[in-house]
């Protein structure tokens, strides 16, 4: 990190800034705008997308920026970039077509939504930072396959779980373990929230209740692990992953089956354990020697060591993912190549033909995680093109739903984006 910050000192002092678009204006969104505008030297915040654009201006003035100017066009957004003047619009197609935009972070959690903005940021030659690990879990490895051809990044953000754990991952290896599991920390889990048993937790936090209950109810860490999956080429054991309980990350070696974890790494979690905001890496190490040295420096017996980070800032960390694209063509996580896994759709309560499903955070299904290869044997519905599907026949509460139990939306670019993906991969679709 030494090398990003002395970049962006130097483009700093040279008076040119990276210059990011910021597409979303929500909770996580507005985080990363205050740290650029607020903390970090070498960055620029040239202008804010959003649908609502009130919430577009709300990201400036939390920031200490009053009275932004509004533009309709990416010429327009181009001289207002030239003049120095931060600027806002409903129209996220502003940003990713502005010849002055760098990098366009993408923050606004939505599948189809983001899909559009994705594709047209690549395509218009612009680095690509998601905060959106619904989108990246579902569509990343081709947006990786696209960008890659376009000579262009896509990352994960940095501060969001599949990123830190991406970091701690390489340090690992740095340090000559093997590494057999990239966990997770959650500290709950229920499969029946929805957002109406979320609404007060997230108007307190300032956050919409279908975020707060893709947390609860188990959607979010599947997709933020099945982007790590996809990083790392690990598996899940099981589909939802095993998740047992414990008091302290520490414990995790006597939660999993070792001999396992060394025929085959997964991705997975431990649940009610501190640090509650942390990440975790199993590393495995054998020699005598090394043990020994571990031993003396307070890591345990071995041979499996928890090398952990007892916190994850979420985006206000995201700046790093910004300087690490644009400055040293790096993703601070990113696909490895095809799925690994898939964040598939089951039913939250029994389902009726002629319901409509509401999607990620809704009150219809919640995400599991699962083996890519499981998941199209079976058919499975992916969580991401969900929202919207119609139900042709019944679901019973807590089974997953297939292409067969619905009727998904062909119209759209996420569904079309799936199904290109799945082609580019040699993956089973019927």
């Amino acid at each position: 990190m030494t090398a990003v910050l002395r970049a962006l000192e130097a483009r700093a002092a040279a008076g040119d800034p990276i210059r990011v678009g910021l597409v979303g204006a929500g909770y996580a969104g507005r985080g990363f705008a205050a740290r650029i505008i607020r903390r970090t030297p070498g960055i620029e915040l040239v202008a804010v997308a959003n649908r609502t654009i009130a919430e577009a201006e709300r990201a400036y003035r939390e920031a200490g920026v009053d009275a932004p100017g509004h533009v309709s066009s990416s010429a327009d957004l181009d001289v207002a970039i030239r003049n120095h003047r931060p600027v806002i619009t409903d129209d996220p197609t502003v940003l990713t077509d502005a010849a002055g935009v760098e990098a366009i972070v993408e923050a606004t959690g939505e599948v189809e939504f983001g899909a559009g903005v994705a594709v047209r940021a690549i395509d218009a030659g612009k680095h690509l930072v998601l905060i959106n690990a619904e989108l990246d879990s579902c569509l990343g490895p081709l947006l990786k396959t696209r960008a890659d051809a376009a000579g262009v990044v896509l990352t994960d953000m940095a501060g969001d779980q599949p990123a830190v754990i991406m970091d701690l991952m390489d340090e690992v290896r740095l340090l000559g373990f093997r590494p057999i599991l990239a966990g997770n920390i959650k500290s709950l889990l229920d499969h029946r929230r929805t957002p109406e048993t979320q609404k007060a937790f997230a108007e307190a936090h300032g956050q919409r209740p279908k975020m707060i209950t893709s947390f609860a109810d188990g959607t979010k860490i599947a997709a933020e692990m099945g982007v790590v999956a996809n990083a790392t080429g690990f598996g899940v054991a099981q589909r939802g992953m095993l998740g047992p309980r414990a008091e302290r990350v520490e414990q995790a070696p006597e939660r999993f089956d070792i001999q396992a974890l060394l025929e085959r790494p997964i991705v997975d979690y431990v649940l009610g354990a501190e640090p509650s905001f942390g990440v975790f890496v199993l590393g495995y190490e054998e020699d005598p020697l090394s043990r020994a040295y571990l031993k003396f420096y307070k890591m345990g017996e071995g041979p499996v060591y928890t090398f952990y980070r007892p916190y994850h800032l979420g985006p206000l960390e995201t700046v790093q993912s910004v300087a690490r694209a644009v400055l040293l063509n790096d993703a601070a996580a990113a696909p490895m190549g095809g799925p690994v896994t898939e964040v598939i759709a089951q039913a939250k309560r029994d389902l009726k033909t002629g319901e409509t499903l509401d999607g990620i955070g809704g009150f219809t299904v919640y995400g599991m995680l699962e083996n890519v290869g499981t998941a199209r044997q079976e058919h499975l519905l992916p969580m991401g093109l969900a929202d919207g599907a119609v139900l042709v026949r019944d679901v019973a509460e807590d089974v997953a739903l297939t292409f067969d139990d619905v009727d998904v939306p062909a119209d759209r670019l996420a569904t079309q984006l799936w199904h290109e993906q799945a082609r580019e991969f040699g993956l089973r679709t019927v």
